[in-house]
């Protein structure tokens, strides 16, 4: 099997135990691929958290799970120096931190406080952790999926925009189809009687040197150059405004950073990639534009006075800027 037939199949075995969210499943994959965290907002129970977990199910790679809470410090997250005494003498030796796995789920990240969120800032970015002045690696296919909650407000703490910054994708998370309501039923009533001892065989987990070799491959997805100034034309329209749309110029406060659009080429080579070709196409950007904008636009009052979302500027900024 190559690569992407490995990917694929590991996409198809999530989806065994997500039911109704597809789109999900692939924003996982593509950050995943693109090596790059996650920012995923969804209201409750609609399988955020049940989402890498299954990620973590089906790739031989560790998880840890960390429950964001008021009272979090930043040390419950990256670990510390502890003291040691053994034989008469003592040492402080650096206890690792749950930050230390491949996969991370941060649960309700907005609920923490500044500090803890600048705890996660050095290791999205640089992929290490400094205690005590000194830098700890983390593992080479360390990952960030943070989940937080749209609607309930009260006792959390917005994310400052250069930690949004260091988010790859946002991903928003809807309901699921109504057809799909019956057979996520039929899936929990499923597991109920696995617990009860009718456990099925479990799945091979694949082998984490499939991503790597998956991420060659996307390294080597060609990107024209009307494809590469069509990326450029789409986040410049997000810095100067005016030049394209009054209300464009309205709604839009501070545009999308450079990260925008290294974001905007490594996920639609991944996308291609996905889809079966060494190509991007404009297509691909499309495809993909909003979940990469979507956290890095910073809106105006006029633009929410007028309930207007990050959505629907993209809409219009893909509406206005034409492909080279």
């Amino acid at each position: 099997m190559t690569a992407r037939d490995d990917i694929l199949s590991l996409g198809k075995r999530m989806g065994k135990s997500i039911i109704g969210q597809e789109a999900m499943i692939e924003r996982l994959l593509l950050g995943l691929l693109a090596n790059g965290h996650l920012l995923v907002e969804g209201l409750p129970g609609l399988a955020k958290t049940r989402a890498i977990k299954s990620l973590a199910k089906n790739l031989d790679a560790g998880l840890s799970r960390v429950q964001f809470t008021p009272d979090l410090l930043p040390a419950d997250i990256t670990g510390s120096e502890i003291y040691f005494s053994e034989g008469g003498k003592g040492e402080f030796k650096f206890q690792q931190g749950p930050i230390f796995a491949n996969l991370i789920l941060a649960d309700e990240i907005n609920r923490a406080p500044a500090k803890v969120q600048s705890a996660l800032l050095e290791a999205m970015e640089e992929r290490q952790v400094t205690v005590g002045g000194k830098s700890y690696p983390l593992p080479d296919l360390f990952m960030v999926m943070a989940t937080q909650n749209p609607i309930e407000q009260e006792g959390t703490y917005p994310l400052p925009e250069a930690q949004l910054d260091r988010f790859l994708m946002h991903v928003e998370v809807g309901y699921p189809e109504e057809q799909s309501e019956a057979a996520i039923m039929r899936l929990v009533r499923g597991e109920e009687n696995e617990v009860k001892g009718k456990s099925a065989k479990p799945d091979e987990k694949l082998d984490p040197k499939a991503v790597f070799d998956a991420r060659k491959d996307i390294a080597a997805i060609t990107v024209s150059q009307p494809v590469e100034d069509y990326m450029v034309a789409l986040v410049f329209a997000t810095r100067y405004p005016a030049k394209y749309d009054k209300d464009l110029a309205k709604w839009l406060q501070v545009g999308v950073s450079p990260r925008g659009v290294i974001g905007l080429d490594k996920v639609s080579r991944s996308y291609a990639w996905l889809k079966g070709r060494d190509y991007v196409t404009p297509d691909d950007v499309k495809a993909i534009v909003h979940d990469v904008f979507r956290h890095r636009l910073i809106l105006s009052y006029e633009a929410h006075a007028g309930d207007i979302g990050p959505d629907k500027v993209i809409d219009r900024i893909v509406e206005l800027v034409a492909v080279a």
